[in-house]
């Protein structure tokens, strides 16, 4: 089974080329969804997160305020770290379960949607790497009229990950998403086509 890496800054439009690659009849294993699954009421590792950024984190019947936790994991560099160091191991058990589910199914293709991907090395135990990129003041404008962030919390996400140009150093394949939603498309076909061909 060919193992492929999605990866791209936030705002980049990445779970948008991974939903397109769905379509296509594709795997994915989402890390954003594992993300908040290892965090559900009663999880070991929301039990560490509340002790290492606040109690007042999980309301009274046990779910995270993703929000507030955003806000303080990434305030600086050293949180951040501090949040990958309780979520990260869970998150990667989980994926590798379901990229042997899948190929336990018989998928010929499972595709790993990570933004953090390059960050954790995770690109060198994948058989090709995608990355989606965008400049960084579109993924600003986009950040803050689409998800409602202020300019500033959306500045301060993208800071706390790789640079754009390290990123597309460990690039197999690259979308440019810096234009409108129906440029996208054809490029993932694209992509399928040249998955298709690396297969056969």
């Amino acid at each position: 089974m060919l193992r492929i890496g999605l990866t791209g800054g936030i705002g980049s439009g990445k779970s948008t080329v991974a939903s397109l690659l769905r379509d296509h009849g594709f795997v994915i294993v989402d890390a954003d969804r594992i993300a908040r699954e290892v965090l559900q009421p009663g999880s070991d590792a929301l039990q560490e997160v509340a002790a290492a950024f606040g109690n007042d984190l999980v309301d009274a019947s046990g779910v995270l305020n993703r929000k507030l936790l955003a806000q303080r994991a990434f305030s600086s560099e050293e949180q951040t770290q501090r949040l990958n160091a309780i979520t990260h191991p869970a998150i990667r058990k989980e994926a590798l379960r379901q990229f042997d589910a899948a190929e336990a199914a018989g998928a010929q293709v499972a595709v790993y949607d990570m933004p953090l991907l390059v960050e954790l090395g995770l690109h060198r135990s994948m058989d090709f790497t995608v990355v989606v990129d965008v400049d960084e003041e579109e993924r600003v404008k986009r950040l803050v009229s689409l998800r409602g962030l202020t300019e500033e919390d959306a500045r301060s996400r993208i800071a706390r990950q790789i640079n754009d140009a390290e990123r597309l150093e460990a690039a197999d394949y690259v979308i440019d998403n810096n234009g409108p939603l129906s440029g996208l498309s054809p490029q993932v076909d694209a992509l399928v086509a040249h998955i298709e061909r690396y297969l056969s």
